[in-house]
């Protein structure tokens, strides 16, 4: 069983932590336990439930008629609801829900009902993103176990691999950039996106993969001469200092741009070195992609 915080199920929902505290008081449906220390937790089932009502109160439910619902009358109303970012979030809670059970074929099977629905594109900017932000603070604060990260992280991965294998286009972008996360950052989803997203449009990429040393991207650079660089940090190790990423990026690689996008990019609040651009949103990413000629 996971132990789930307060400020977990915030992250996870949306719904503020003094607004669960009110439902809590005056609703019957969330029953928290406390630790030694007087501390809410929650379990998996409570998680659960709660990921539903948060969705019905979202959509237009007050959360006073949720309260009255049984746990088939709230899944009826969930499969019922209409509209299409409703329906992207349902899909993410089950995957949530598999997550935390460690039901991996229900996790694969809705991933891959929902990719041949929708494609690998749609499928990761409305689903998979969305998912891994927000169950990205749980894998931080280890309130999920490791375990449940890489079985989530490969289904997704090999999901996201077996796209780039089958992309077929006749566009031919007369530009090459070189793709790669630096030492300490082993998390490859959204920059194998990016790969994604560039080969499908027609652009030439390397892609040299996650836990690369700058020296050796040095190299690449000198035989193969990339137009950009292009890098995705989500979670580094405690070793790695941005700043002294940046400075020896800009001395080893002064004369090739530099792009820059992730979490690390978006919560980045210094002074950016000129050759490197920070992309701070998918949106922002998928604009620069489509302006390379």
């Amino acid at each position: 069983m996971n132990a789930f915080t307060i400020k977990d199920l915030e992250n996870l929902t949306g719904i503020k932590a003094h607004t669960i505290r009110i439902w809590e008081q005056r609703y019957s449906f969330l029953k928290p336990r406390r630790t030694d220390t007087n501390i809410r937790y929650y379990n998996n089932e409570e998680l659960k439930k709660i990921l539903n009502i948060a969705l019905l109160n979202k959509y237009g439910y007050k959360i006073s008629h949720i309260d009255r619902m049984s746990e088939p009358e709230i899944n009826d109303k969930i499969n019922h609801l209409s509209n299409a970012l409703a329906q992207h979030e349902k899909v993410i809670n089950e995957l949530i829900q598999a997550m935390v059970d460690m039901e991996m074929d229900a996790f694969e099977f809705r991933l891959t009902d929902y990719i041949r629905q929708r494609g690998i594109e749609k499928s990761i900017s409305q689903i998979i993103f969305p998912f891994l932000e927000r169950i990205g603070v749980l894998w931080m604060t280890g309130h999920i176990i490791p375990a449940q990260e890489h079985l989530v992280s490969n289904i997704i991965r090999q999901k996201i691999l077996v796209g780039i294998d089958t992309i077929n286009t006749h566009v031919h972008i007369p530009k090459t950039l070189l793709l790669f996360l630096p030492e300490g950052e082993f998390h490859e989803l959204g920059l194998l996106f990016v790969y994604y997203m560039m080969k499908s449009r027609g652009i030439r990429v390397i892609y040299l993969g996650a836990n690369v040393p700058l020296n050796d991207v040095q190299q690449v650079i000198g035989y193969m001469k990339p137009d950009f660089l292009y890098t995705h940090l989500t979670s580094v190790s405690h070793a790695f200092n941005f700043d002294r990423f940046l400075a020896q990026s800009l001395k080893r690689f002064d004369s090739t741009p530099m792009i820059i996008s992730g979490k690390l990019a978006l919560a980045y609040e210094r002074k950016i070195p000129p050759q490197i651009v920070f992309k701070k949103s998918l949106q922002e990413v998928t604009e620069f992609i489509s302006t390379i000629q």
